[in-house]
Formats: C-alpha cells, sequence, structure tokens
C-alpha cells in the first residue's frame, strides 16, 4: 500500500488466433523491474473498447502456458465487446522470475494485477479505452482481486471475483501452508520470516485484505458455490459481510450445489458478470 506502482510498455506480440470476433494476441507488460507476459483478445471494431483485466487462479507454474485460466471467460468478455488482458503473473509462463515471491506470500502478483491495470491506462493503443477499466479474479486471483482494490483505492471501476480464496490470509495460509507436507520448507522459511500467526497477530493481519475494506471505493459482484470444497462457502459470506459492514457496494450471488469449477451454472454467472460490467464500465 505504501509503495509506488509504475506498470506500463503494453505491447502487443505475435497473433495467436484470430476467433472471428476479436483477435488474441501475445502480450508483455512492465511491473516493477519485471516483465509479465500474458494475452490480450482484441474485440473486432475500431473501439476505444473498454477493458477488463483477469486474474487467474493457482495453476502450478511448472505446467502454466501463457494466458492458461480463465478461457470460458476470456472468450465470452471479449466477444461481449471487452478488452480482455489475462495476466500470466511473474513467475509463470514468459514472465521474469521473482524467487521471493513464495516467501512474500504471493503479494507479487497484486503488484502484477495493479500494473497491469496502470499499464493499460498508460498505452497509447487506439483501441483501449483506459478511463474503462475493470477487474476480474477467479479463486487465488479472487484473492489478487481484494488486495487490488485495497492497495490502490480507484484502480478500476468495478470488480467480480468468482469462488474466491479467504480475505484473512490465516486462513489460506493454515489452508494450504501449514500442516502440508509439500509445503514444509516454505512454512518454515514464512515463520521464519514474520513469524506465525498466533504470535504476530499484527503482521497477519495487515497482509490480509479484509483489514483495509474501508478502502474499497469499486462495487463488487461475487460469485460462489455452495458445494465448493476448495474455498468454503463460509469464505465468501464472512468477506462479504465485513465489505458491507465497512460500507462497500457488493453482492453476493450464491449458486446452489454449485463446486469451485463452476460448471452447471456458469453460463448463469457470467452474463450476470456482463450485465454487471456493462453498468459500470458502459
Amino acid at each position: 500500500m505504501e509503495q509506488e506502482f509504475d506498470g506500463g510498455d503494453l505491447e502487443l506480440g505475435d497473433v495467436l488466433e484470430d476467433a472471428g470476433s476479436y483477435i488474441r494476441y501475445a502480450v508483455t507488460y512492465r511491473s516493477g523491474d519485471l516483465t509479465v507476459s500474458g494475452i490480450m483478445n482484441v474485440p473486432e471494431g475500431d473501439g476505444p473498447h473498454p477493458v477488463l483485466v483477469l486474474a487467474h487462479g493457482y495453476i502450478d507454474p511448472e505446467i502454466y502456458t501463457t494466458g492458461r485460466g480463465l478461457a470460458r471467460e476470456q472468450d465470452y468478455l471479449a466477444r461481449e465487446g471487452y478488452a480482455v488482458l489475462h495476466t500470466d503473473y511473474r513467475n509463470h509462463a514468459q514472465s521474469d522470475d521473482d524467487p521471493e515471491n513464495e516467501v512474500r506470500l504471493r503479494l507479487g502478483y497484486t503488484e502484477d494485477v495493479v500494473n497491469a491495470v496502470l499499464a493499460i491506462r498508460d498505452s497509447s493503443l487506439p483501441f483501449l479505452d483506459g478511463d474503462r477499466v475493470g477487474l476480474l479474479g477467479r479463486s487465488m486471483g479472487g484473492g489478487v482481486t481484494l488486495n487490488a482494490l485495497v492497495v490502490q483505492p480507484g484502480l478500476v471501476d468495478a470488480a467480480v471475483v468468482y469462488a474466491s480464496v479467504s480475505s484473512d490470509a490465516v486462513d489460506n495460509f493454515d489452508r494450504w501452508t501449514r500442516g502440508n507436507p509439500e509445503a514444509a520448507e516454505l512454512t518454515e522459511e514464512i515463520i521464519d520470516a514474520y513469524g506465525p500467526p498466533e504470535d504476530a497477530p499484527g503482521f497477519w493481519q495487515d497482509v490480509s485484505p479484509v483489514t483495509f475494506f474501508d478502502q474499497v471505493t469499486e462495487p463488487v459482484l461475487m460469485h460462489h458455490g455452495t458445494a465448493d470444497d476448495t474455498c468454503p462457502i463460509e469464505w465468501a459470506h464472512d468477506t462479504r459481510d465485513a465489505l458491507a459492514d465497512a460500507g462497500a457496494d457488493v453482492t453476493l450471488e450464491v449458486y446452489e450445489g454449485e463446486q469451485h469449477a463452476f460448471e452447471p451454472q456458469w453460463q448463469a454467472s457470467i452474463e450476470t458478470t456482463a450485465e454487471f460490467f456493462d453498468r459500470h464500465l458502459g
């Protein structure tokens, strides 16, 4: 929250696909000292088009390929007339590496999303409308989106989160890191650096977006399924309640029986998402 952000140098690379109603490009942009890769779907027509930055959920960086994640959302929203920038994040695909990112609780991903928006706003590409920008994040990317909203109030015009991780960093640490045998070394590094949550509550509060929800200025739409066994529905209720208590404009759409991946009711959710962005970015 205290650091300066200076995202820029958004550049189109190769055409990856002509989908008829949009062209899919490889892109890069600057995030601090790093170059981050991604894709951009640019709708047909001169524009300028409103822009959505997409923040994907966890995919092992060892198998991740550029633009992977949120494929349905990338396609649908581009066909609805939005230019869609899907960031790979640092340490993914062709992006530069940040060896400290895991110990820093992946806060580098938040930097990359903030800088993606700033790169759009700074861009001279005539088909992008840098004055109309929204965020969409899923699962881990939902947490990244919540982080971005509290780190840079007013950064975007609206935000959508799907099946998000908790807005309390301790929940996430306990669910996927502490107690996970495969993350024993990382757990030790994090605790050595900051202390465990029970001994260093101030630190863990300060890396939890829920602590700063009074900073949020954008309307937020949340989607979550009751059968989500990755990110429990209780987390969504807690986040919605905390945002509302802080005075934010927040709506939680609950999908009975829907799981983390959103399959049967995804179409209904994406139509609601498009309508939400149309209202706030139109």
